[in-house]
């Protein structure tokens, strides 16, 4: 495997991360909701002002337990974007849905709102917008839309812990939201996730469910002199050695949101004549916005530019990414009968987007290195293997 001068994705650590583990360990309580599980978890509820917040082994664990509560079945439709990571939409094809690919906005890369009506039968269940790079969904609308069918919205939040819609937190829209926790997301603990739960009906059933079925969250409260088996579930506890790691990661929430704010500007201050004058289009925030800075993308005139480009940085010792192959046109896309969707945007934006370095530990000498060669790319010039 090539090893490269400037790794697309790196570990950080903001300082408490060992000293945390070390805390978790004398308390004696490594597995699930210990210590520092239930630090995680105030944390998130009073920021962003949600009814519970749940952790999970990862942010598909959190979706998976979503369709639980949705009580989703076979026959179901849920309505995604095709742009997407695959747990979205995995999740609920488990519980027996059927996918209906909805395309994407040209601007935000979200889910476009305007063509969800649509796309709404007597069959589907929910909606599952994915704020795509943190960048907030035309909530509103959505809502609205959904509200008026009395159909469920369960937010994929992977990427927009601490972005806002119009002044309010992502993920405190439906009355479900699931967050990442995975290396590549602003605040890691290498693997996890969490499931906010929005809906106060679904608090009890959740807990339930996230501990393999059983009423032991009710136990432990002392509201029940034993627990047993009540529901279905699984296993969807981390341990709290992750916790630990998580709780140092939120606890520098603003010193990393700042961090990540000055590498986001430094691209696009240093890229914005260099873009212009090579067609190559830079990411679009809007201004009713607040982005938390998870990625900085290009996206180049053609996928022949895009090819050169990522071998033009590979070259140069920078590791740079693609992103999602549009879920309607994977094989398993296909064998669920998505043959039918119609998603232009996505199609068109998958073959051209390109992701550039982008951790919190990213130096200011590192980034100056990856945009001066960014610079030297000439488009026409074809690249050595």
């Amino acid at each position: 495997m090539k090893k490269y001068r400037i790794p697309f994705n790196k570990a950080y650590l903001t300082g408490n991360e060992l000293f945390y583990i070390k805390k978790a360990i004398e308390k004696g309580h490594i597995s699930g909701d210990g210590f520092f599980t239930g630090k995680c978890q105030e944390v998130l509820e009073r920021k962003l002002g949600v009814k519970k917040a749940l952790l999970t082994t990862s942010c598909t664990h959190a979706l998976e337990m979503a369709a639980i509560l949705l009580d989703v079945r076979q026959g179901d439709e849920i309505i995604v974007p095709s742009f997407s990571f695959v747990s979205t939409v995995n999740s609920f094809v488990l519980r027996g849905a059927k996918p209906v690919f909805i395309d994407i906005r040209d601007d935000t890369l979200n889910m476009d709102e305007r063509r969800l009506r649509s796309l709404i039968t007597h069959r589907t269940k929910a909606v599952v917008p994915v704020h795509y790079g943190g960048i907030g969904c035309e909530m509103d609308e959505i809502m609205r839309i959904a509200n008026s069918k009395n159909i469920a919205v369960v937010e994929d939040n992977a990427h927009g812990l601490f972005g806002k819609y119009k002044g309010r937190d992502l993920g405190s829209f439906g009355c479900l939201s699931a967050l990442s926790f995975h290396e590549t997301k602003n605040f890691t603990c290498g693997e996890g996730g969490a499931l906010i739960v929005n809906g106060p009906k679904y608090i009890k059933r959740a807990e339930i469910i996230r501990e393999k079925g059983t009423n032991r969250a009710s136990f432990c409260r002392g509201e029940v002199d034993k627990y047993t088996w009540v529901d279905i579930g699984s296993s969807y506890l981390p341990s709290d050695i992750l916790a630990a790691f998580l709780y140092a990661q939120l606890e520098s929430s603003k010193k990393i949101l700042e961090r990540r704010r000055l590498i986001w500007a430094r691209y696009y201050e240093n890229l914005g004549k260099w873009a212009k004058a090579h067609d190559v289009r830079l990411p679009f925030i809007p201004a009713h916005c607040d982005q938390p800075y998870h990625m900085f993308y290009l996206i180049l005139p053609s996928l022949k530019a895009r090819d050169s480009f990522i071998a033009h940085l590979k070259d140069k010792g920078i590791s740079s990414a693609f992103h999602y192959v549009p879920l309607h046109l994977s094989s398993m896309g296909l064998r669920m009968g998505s043959k039918i969707s119609y998603c232009p945007v996505t199609e068109d934006i998958s073959s051209r987007l390109v992701r550039l370095p982008f951790f919190n530990g990213l130096s200011e000498p590192e980034q100056s290195y990856v945009t001066n060669t960014i610079k030297k790319w000439n488009p026409r010039k074809k690249q050595l293997p």
